[in-house]
């Protein structure tokens, strides 16, 4: 399902609206609790996320905690108080504010998967995603995000590169309120599901019995590790 006209002009007109006020802002924002490895043109894109961008270098950077080390897992990374059972990383946003900074470095989302009445995969621009780290020496790490994931058929890393295919909106009848449905959880996923935000263009199912891939063991860095994703356009 692709995102409606109306629906793609309010994230980027919310994205550009936080990112401008933001860089036009004469003293930087106040320090949040993650700092991520700084260059001079990346910007906090909300005073409430760990979410910063660089435009020039179309890069996203985004804080959050490793949550698992070892076991199956559904998505790669999820929203702080979501899908922790079933991720490696928890991030400290909310889906919906990545999704404005892809807008922010000029990726436009594709469409999510479907199901019926056959299997299509989900579609829209690849997106690299890098993790980086302090290890226990305090010595920075940095690996692909694939490499922390885990065939269970083949025993290797994953090997495809996650699609920006933009999640949907959900309107709740009661009160007409819109829902970004990757706040659930789906923000960087390895099942496949239709409210992901980054989803791999494999088929890959959901079903427990069906899991393909698991937190690489003795690569991920110990749970409660510090870590910032690092998202760009796929070369």
């Amino acid at each position: 399902m692709s995102h409606s006209a109306p629906v793609r002009t309010l994230l980027a007109g919310t994205c550009l609206v936080v990112a401008t006020v933001v860089l036009a802002r004469a003293e930087p924002a106040a320090s949040p609790p993650f700092r991520p490895d700084r260059h001079p043109d990346l910007v906090r894109l909300s005073p409430d996320d760990d979410v910063w961008v660089d435009r020039g270098r179309r890069e996203v950077v985004v804080g959050g905690e490793i949550v698992m080390d070892r076991g199956f897992i559904e998505v790669f990374a999820c929203p702080r108080r979501s899908k922790e059972h079933e991720a490696v990383v928890a991030v400290n946003t909310p889906a919906r504010t990545v999704h404005a900074a892809l807008l922010a470095i000029g990726l436009e989302p594709g469409t999510p998967v479907a199901f019926a009445p056959d299997y299509a995969p989900a579609r829209g621009p690849a997106v690299d995603v890098r993790v980086r780290w302090t290890d226990t020496r305090g010595a920075r790490q940095e690996r692909a995000a694939q490499e922390l994931i885990r065939n269970v058929r083949t025993g290797a890393a994953l090997e495809e590169t996650w699609v920006f295919a933009g999640s949907v909106f959900w309107r709740d009848p009661a009160d007409g309120r819109e829902y970004y449905q990757a706040d659930g959880g789906d923000l960087i996923c390895v099942s496949n599901f239709p409210t992901a935000t980054l989803d791999l263009p494999i088929e890959s199912p959901q079903a427990n019995d069906e899991l393909l891939f698991e937190a690489f063991a003795d690569r991920v860095p110990p749970r409660g590790t510090a870590v910032e994703l690092v998202l760009t356009p796929a070369r």
